[in-house]
C-alpha cells in the first residue's frame, strides 16, 4: 500500500510541474524594469508601514504614485472623512448607557483599590454603586433597544 501511496504522490507532483509549465507558456509574466522594481520596492515599504500604523508622508506617496493613483487616493480618503463624520454622531441613548458603564466601571476599580488595601466596607459600597450603575446602563441598553 506504500508503494502505490508514494506512486500516487509523484503523479501528482509530475501533473503539478505539467500544469505549470503550461500556464507559464500561455500567459508569459515579463520582468520587471530596473525602475517598476524600485518603485514595486518603494510601494510595498510604504504599505508595510501603514499596516505597522505608521505615518507616510504625502510627498512620498505624491512621488512613487502616479498622477491618477493619488487622486484616487485623495477620493477614498475623502469618502473615509465623510463616513467618520456620520458616524461621529451617536445616539443620546447610546452616550448615556456609555457614561454610566464608563462610570460603573471607575467605581469598580475603586472598589477593587480599597479592597486590596483592607478596607472592606469602603470597598463594598463601591462594589454596589458599580453594580447599581450597571443595571441601570442595561436598563438603558434595553429600553433604547440597543441590544441586538
Amino acid at each position: 500500500m506504500s508503494e502505490w501511496f508514494d506512486n500516487q504522490k509523484q503523479l501528482n507532483s509530475s501533473i503539478r510541474k505539467l500544469l505549470q509549465e503550461r500556464i507559464e507558456k500561455a500567459n508569459p509574466r515579463r520582468e520587471l524594469t530596473a525602475e517598476e522594481a524600485k518603485r514595486l520596492n518603494k510601494l510595498e515599504a510604504m504599505a508595510d508601514r501603514l499596516r505597522r500604523g505608521e505615518n507616510v508622508q504625502n510627498r512620498q506617496l505624491k512621488t512613487w504614485l502616479s498622477e491618477e493613483e493619488c487622486e484616487q487616493l485623495g477620493c477614498e480618503w475623502q469618502e473615509q472623512l465623510e463616513l467618520r463624520e456620520e458616524h461621529k454622531d451617536k445616539p443620546s441613548e447610546l452616550k448615556r448607557y456609555e457614561e454610566k458603564l464608563k462610570q460603573a466601571t471607575f467605581n469598580y476599580n475603586r472598589a477593587e483599590g480599597y479592597s486590596r488595601k483592607g478596607k472592606n466596607t469602603t470597598a463594598k459600597k463601591f462594589y454596589d454603586k458599580s453594580e447599581s450603575l450597571c443595571e441601570d446602563s442595561l436598563e438603558i441598553m434595553h429600553a433604547s433597544k440597543l441590544s441586538p
